[in-house]
């Protein structure tokens, strides 16, 4: 295996995705942050594997990185965090509703459900998708590929235009920076 090919190649698809991003989905995004910033409403992300890490640093990051000495702190809350709690719902009920079922008392209309899978197939995350939209809450869902089953359930559908499950990893990753950032700077 050539490294340096490989990492051209790599660098060079990262790159094309980067060039043909839905910036206007992204602002979208941003705005329904905002939203719920100013009306003191919860933020929950949730996802599975690498997109649970996802859900988790993007979780830390609005908690902490975005916060200013101008606007309110936001309630941001990982639903891939709580190990026992995933295990008794996958145990019990079913792996499908690991998300869903933690939303059930908590969540409130105007609040934000993330949901990210570098699929968009992910069927528990859909369900929570589903479940938070039929209670009034806004819905953004991060993904790659064709968006797959989360396009249908997402207010706002973030698609990476990758087929490439790591680099669509990657760029989740750049796209929460870069909205933590635009949420820092917020005045």
């Amino acid at each position: 295996m050539d490294v340096t090919n490989t990492f051209v190649n790599y660098a060079l698809g990262i790159k094309e995705a980067l060039e043909t991003m839905p910036i206007s989905k992204i602002e979208q995004a941003v705005k329904i942050l905002r939203a719920a910033r100013r009306h003191g409403k919860r933020v929950f992300i949730c996802g599975n594997g690498g997109s649970a890490s996802t859900a988790a640093h993007m979780a830390c990051d609005l908690s902490k990185n975005a916060a200013n000495d101008y606007q309110p702190d936001i309630k941001a809350i990982n639903l891939a965090d709580n190990m026992a709690l995933i295990t008794a719902y996958a145990n019990d009920i079913g792996y499908e509703n690991i998300f869903d079922y933690q939303l059930y008392p908590m969540l409130q209309a105007g609040d934000v459900v993330i949901g990210i899978s570098t699929s968009g197939q992910s069927y528990n995350v859909f369900l929570a998708l589903r479940y938070a939209q039929n209670a009034g809450a806004k819905t953004i869902a991060f993904t790659g590929l064709s968006g797959g089953t989360l396009a249908g359930v997402s207010d706002v559908l973030v698609n990476v235009p990758s087929t490439c499950i790591e680099q669509v990893e990657d760029l989740h990753l750049i796209l929460e920076h870069l909205i933590t950032t635009i949420l820092r700077e917020d005045r």
